[in-house]
């Protein structure tokens, strides 16, 4: 029975662990412990190590195995399908690495086990009102796609990775956005996504957990932004609009002028042009258009 000062002390000594955790960045802080996570994970692959008590228990769990053998069989086999993966405790203890794909064999009253499935999982990220760099508000949703690259991991470090990892994504998609401007939000939505993929992958390492993919789905502006960026844009195509016509005329007039140089260049070529024009006007309605003899006649 524990001492009510040990416990105290072991309370305190708890929270002291958990509080670094929670200040600061928590995905830095989350790597910072990784190693020894990783450390834990080799360690589970040693043999495990019981007590005197402990190794009674497993002795007569094993003959109870022999007594009801035909019954034992049934009851204490389990198989695991391809995607899922099965981890064992013994007394509490973890047994082994993860076990399956295929059948593996368990003893009563002392061993236990979880399934867990390994195929990817997506998840929507419900719309976040964030704040750019610029001070503007958006409200911005995505997708996640993750999947357990260690089910040991995702079983001993994390109550339930899921949850975990989608309030995790909540509050790194509010912290990756606050950092850009928003130009740059709505004109590199890739890169926000690798961004905030790569910062959601270190900080669920320790949980066992595999970010894939994080999608950016919608970027919705305030109503007014939305107006004063559609006048904006309007504002710049009629001037470039202008400025294209003006550049038309330009050259327009450049052209008449060379045309007329050439014309005067001419003592007949005015004429002529005079008598080309006639005809385009007559090929209209058939109309008839008399010319004085006089203006044939040449200067």
């Amino acid at each position: 029975m524990m001492h009510p000062d040990e416990g105290a002390q072991s309370t305190r000594s708890v929270a002291g662990t958990a509080h670094p955790v929670q200040q600061g960045h928590g995905h830095q802080n989350m790597a910072k412990v990784a190693p020894s996570y990783a450390q834990t994970m080799t360690s589970t692959n040693s043999p495990t190590s019981y007590s005197f008590v402990e190794s009674i228990a497993i002795c007569m769990s094993w003959i109870l195995v022999v007594i009801f053998y035909p019954i034992a069989v049934f009851k204490c086999h389990f198989v695991v399908r391809e995607y899922q993966r099965a981890v064992l405790f013994r007394l509490g203890k973890i047994d082994g690495g993860p076990k399956g794909p295929g059948t593996f064999f368990i003893l009563p009253c002392v061993d236990d086990f979880r399934v867990l499935d390994l195929r990817t999982v997506s998840f929507d990220v419900p719309p976040q009102a964030v704040l750019t760099k610029d001070s503007v508000t958006v409200q911005v949703d995505a997708v996640v796609f993750y999947r357990i690259a260690s089910p040991i991991l995702a079983v001993t470090n994390v109550a339930n990775y899921n949850s975990s990892t989608q309030f995790l994504a909540s509050t790194m998609l509010r912290n990756t956005l606050g950092t850009r401007m928003l130009a740059d939000l709505l004109a590199d939505r890739p890169g926000v996504s690798n961004t905030m993929k790569d910062t959601l992958d270190e900080a669920t390492d320790a949980w066992g957990i595999k970010v894939e993919r994080v999608e950016i789905k919608d970027i919705r502006l305030p109503e007014l932004l939305q107006r004063s960026m559609a006048a904006e844009g309007e504002a710049t195509r009629i001037a470039k609009a202008k400025l294209t016509s003006a550049e038309g005329e330009i050259k327009a007039s450049q052209a008449l002028k060379e045309a007329s140089n050439i014309l005067n260049s001419s003592e007949g070529a005015l004429k002529l042009r005079h008598l080309q024009m006639i005809a385009q006007v007559g090929a209209v309605n058939n109309n008839t258009i008399i010319v004085p003899i006089g203006f044939m006649n040449s200067k």
